[in-house]
Order: C-alpha cells, then sequence, then structure tokens
C-alpha cells in the first residue's frame, strides 16, 4: 500500500522584543532566553560556512521552527526543545510568542512591521487544535491554496513576502518548491527600519582603505562621526566592540571588529563567548567619545539551512522518515528543505532589513577619545533589549562584512 505524501513549507521573519506586561513576565522571558541562546549558536554555525558578506536572521528562524515545534511530538519534539532551547512548558512557549509578537508591533520610534499568515493546502486534513495555536498564539491569518497549481500557489506566497517586507524580499520558493503534495505553509514576514539615534553626515562620507584580506584593498564609501558611544575594548579575545543606538535606544546594532585584518575566522570560531562578554560590558560602561568610520553597506544571503540544521544543530529526526509531526495531522510528515533569505542596508540616515526562513515538511562616562576604524572584517548584529524585566538582548538580524558593497 501506498503511504500518501503530503508536505508542509514555512516561511518565517521577525525582529525585535518590547517589554511584556508583569503578568506575562515570566513567558516573556523564557521565549526571549531561549531565543537568544539559540541565535548564538545558529549565527556561530552558519557564519563559518560563509566565506562573503551574510546577513540572516535567527530569531526568524527560531520562530519558525517554533511554529513547526508546536505540531511535533515525542523524540522529535524533544530535539525541536534541545536544539531550540524552548521553555519545558509548551504553554509557555505560546504564551511568550504571543506577546513577544504583540510587542513587535508597537516598537515606538522604528518602523517595525509582523505578519503572520497560514496557507493551507485545500485538501489537507489539519488538525483543529493546531490551526487555532498557530492563529491565537502566532496571529497567523489562514488561507486556502490550490498547491497542484504550483507557479500561482508560488505567486500567491511570493507576493505576501514581498508586500510584508516593503518588496525587499520579492521571492522565497520557485515553482518547483511546492506541488500537489503540499500541505501548508507557514508565513511569518518582519519589515524593519531604523534611523540612527545620531545620524552620520553624509558630507563626511568618503572613500576610505578596507582591508577584504591581508593582502587585498580596495576603496569603499566610509561614513565617519565623532560622538558618545558604548565602547569597550575585548584584548583577551583580540577585538573590540561598538554599540550604535537607533531613534528607540533599545534597538542597537554592535559591531564586533577583531584586532587583525585577518582575525573574523578566529573571531566566529569563539562567537558564542565573544558576543557574550561583549554584551556583558557594553550594560556596564559609560558612552565615551568615540571617532566612528563605518562602511556604507548593502547586503543580500540566501542559506539552505537544512544541513546546518539536521546535521549541526540537532534537529535530524525532524527531517527524516522518523519524524513525528502528529499534532499538525495524522498523516505522516517531515522537513524536506529548510531556506532564508535576508536584506540589510546601513546608511547615514540608519539601517532597514528584512528576512524570510522558509522550511518544506515531506510526508513523510568618562570621555575617551577612542578610534573605532572599521576597515577589515568584522560582525554585527541588530539586537533589542529590554532590561526593565531583565530579558535577554534578542538578536534580530546578524551578519558578516567581509567586502562592503553598496
Amino acid at each position: 500500500m501506498r503511504t500518501l505524501q503530503r508536505s508542509f513549507l514555512a516561511f518565517c521573519l521577525f525582529a525585535s522584543t518590547m517589554a511584556a506586561a508583569v503578568e506575562n513576565n515570566l513567558a516573556v522571558q523564557a521565549v526571549s532566553q531561549s531565543a537568544h541562546l539559540f541565535s548564538t549558536n545558529f549565527v556561530k554555525t552558519v557564519s563559518q560556512e560563509q566565506s562573503d558578506n551574510l546577513i540572516c536572521s535567527p530569531l526568524s528562524a527560531h520562530i519558525a521552527l517554533s511554529m513547526a515545534a508546536d505540531g511535533a511530538a515525542g523524540s522529535t519534539e524533544a530535539q525541536f526543545k534541545d536544539a531550540l532551547k524552548l521553555p519545558a512548558s509548551k504553554s509557555q512557549t505560546l504564551e511568550g510568542y504571543q506577546n513577544l509578537i504583540d510587542k513587535l508591533n508597537n516598537v515606538e520610534n522604528v518602523t517595525l512591521k509582523i505578519a503572520n499568515k497560514m496557507f493551507i493546502g485545500k485538501d489537507f486534513p489539519i488538525k483543529p487544535e493546531y490551526q487555532q495555536n498557530l492563529e491565537t498564539y502566532y496571529k497567523s491569518g489562514t488561507q486556502s491554496v490550490d498547491f497542484s497549481k504550483s507557479q500561482e500557489a508560488a505567486n500567491t506566497i511570493n507576493t505576501w513576502c514581498k508586500e510584508q517586507t516593503n518588496n525587499h524580499i520579492e521571492s522565497i520558493i520557485n515553482e518547483g518548491d511546492v506541488d500537489d503534495s503540499t500541505a501548508l505553509v507557514l508565513a511569518n514576514a518582519v519589515y524593519f527600519k531604523g534611523l540612527w539615534a545620531h545620524q552620520f553626515d553624509p558630507k563626511d562620507t568618503v572613500d576610505r582603505p578596507f582591508h577584504i584580506d591581508a593582502n587585498t584593498v580596495k576603496d569603499v564609501p566610509t561614513m565617519y562621526r565623532k560622538g558618545s558611544y558604548k565602547y569597550v575594548e575585548l584584548p583577551e579575545h583580540d577585538a573590540k566592540c561598538i554599540e550604535l543606538p537607533y531613534a528607540n535606544k533599545e534597538v542597537s546594532m554592535v559591531i564586533i571588529l577583531p584586532n587583525k585584518i585577518d582575525g573574523l575566522a578566529a573571531l566566529t570560531d569563539k562567537l558564542e563567548e565573544v558576543s557574550a562578554e561583549c554584551s556583558t560590558r557594553l550594560t556596564q560602561i559609560q558612552d565615551r567619545e568615540v571617532q566612528v568610520y563605518l562602511p556604507r553597506f548593502r547586503t543580500e544571503t540566501k542559506l539552505d539551512l537544512k544541513d546546518t540544521l539536521s546535521n549541526k544543530m540537532g534537529l535530524s529526526e525532524a527531517f527524516s522518515n522518523h519524524a513525528n509531526f502528529n499534532g499538525i495531522s495524522d498523516i505522516p510528515l517531515k522537513i524536506d528543505k529548510v531556506v532564508q533569505k535576508a536584506f540589510i542596508e546601513v546608511n547615514e540616515e540608519g539601517s532597514k532589513a528584512a528576512a524570510v526562513t522558509g522550511f518544506v515538511i515531506q510526508a513523510y562616562s568618562m570621555s575617551f577619545n577612542k578610534q573605532f576604524v572599521a576597515d577589515h572584517p568584522f560582525v554585527y548584529s541588530i539586537v533589542k533589549k529590554t532590561k526593565p524585566l531583565n530579558e535577554e538582548a534578542v538578536i534580530l538580524f546578524s551578519g558578516l562584512v567581509t567586502n562592503p558593497h553598496y
């Protein structure tokens, strides 16, 4: 007897957090912490596989996988919880994300647009409880789609992603990614645009040398500003870091710059440790006067994450014929592919960023005049802090600049 084959396609994209209401504090803290722990491992793993410029959204991947995890059971669910560092209580995960998404849609002084949608195959028997969880806790709308009309279905999904990311992510799937075996598509989209708290004057932007490696130098448009910033040196890691706040100062870009031109590989090898030290130190110091030199850059990256997640981050069972997604449907399901596409632009005014993650599940105060000269490869992250609740800073976007383009 033939096994009935179905597939499940999910897309996710995320950005920032806000303080939760007091009664939801623990749930939001738990989800924030799990996202932070997952993020540092995710960025480290992905960055080690990239030699070119990189932009990714670890939180985008986390929420997409969390939506899938809500329908997992048995040892498959256990692997999701371990890899995603999810709270032991499923209700705490759901309530945490419910409130997190509410807060994300109310961040002041930056443009942050978040939307979720579930595209369901017209004949696929999804379990009502799973659908209700996505609608209630992930604020996901629902639309019936005929996946047997592959091009039409792909166009529907890509149009939605394009609209939700202000035309920055124009497509995430191809016609061949969906067919009459596709069960559903989960979509979570975010668009972020933030102006710097202290903008760079375009008149001070000039071409300056950027050392791509020890032997290669090119001139790139480099911004300059002298002002007060949180800046720390990390001699134990042979690096330095700086925090550039946006107009909403709970959102900022943190840049970690190795002291050596060819020091990026060593930095990414210990990225979790360095990021933790940088984050801790930045919260302990006062602003100081710094001369900042930062190249303008624009990056778009598409990542195939199947190998990363299944072989390097502990989600092997979800991709195998032993996968258990009984919470989604009684029809056997497994993850077939995972793709993330992300975009970022950084200039004198500020930054704008977007990301989409998709996966297919198939059946089966002292003043110092310091200089921060980003003239060689560095790591950057856009993070959201919520100090009043002592939550972990959430990494919205992260990446590498190895060869700036604009």
